[in-house]
């Protein structure tokens, strides 16, 4: 016998600029990228001690009732955890967010939550394309956001500003 499960319970729910809007859980290949380029940033933050990185769903609320986002992974340098809740979620600007395109998210991630990260001053923000197998990292610079770093122009190569001289390559997070 088939169950229905309510849609709500997968589904993540967020605020962009005050509309809030309903997104379908990500499928199964997001999900294996996501965890493999986790499993890659727990490594180094472990072996450094550099702070704590977190994965969706986990409201990132950059204003109240404006701005609630739930990025796939979200990095928060040691000495500023404070911004971490525990039993909620972390109100503030993180160091780094990730966002892995979904089908229906390329606008909204590479447009609108683009457009909000900057706003906000995310210092660094990676947008990942699974299928094309490629990683574009912005940083701020004089206040807007500029390409650091696209594995399609480092030989998948990944650079950060936010970790210097890591040693990541697209294969890793590839089989």
């Amino acid at each position: 016998m088939d169950v229905a499960i309510p849609k709500s319970e997968f589904d993540l729910t967020q605020v962009l600029n005050g509309v809030s809007f309903v997104t379908p859980s990500p499928l199964g290949f997001h999900q294996q990228v996501l965890g493999k380029l986790f499993f890659q940033f727990q490594l180094h933050l472990q072996k450094e001690n550099l702070g704590e990185i977190f994965t969706s769903p986990l409201d990132v609320v950059l204003e109240s009732d404006v701005n609630v986002v739930q990025p796939d992974l979200i990095y928060i340098k040691k000495e500023n955890m404070s911004i971490f809740h525990a039993n909620g979620h972390i109100k503030s600007i993180p160091d780094l967010l990730v966002e892995i395109i979904s089908p229906g998210s390329i606008t909204r991630d590479t447009v609108e939550k683009f457009a909000i990260y900057e706003k906000y001053k995310v210092p660094e923000y990676w947008i990942v394309f699974p299928e094309q197998k490629v990683i574009e990292v912005f940083t701020l610079k004089a206040g807007k956001y500029s390409l650091f770093c696209s594995t399609e122009n480092t030989d998948g190569e990944i650079l950060s500003a936010v970790f210097p001289g890591w040693d990541l390559r697209i294969e890793q997070l590839y089989p």
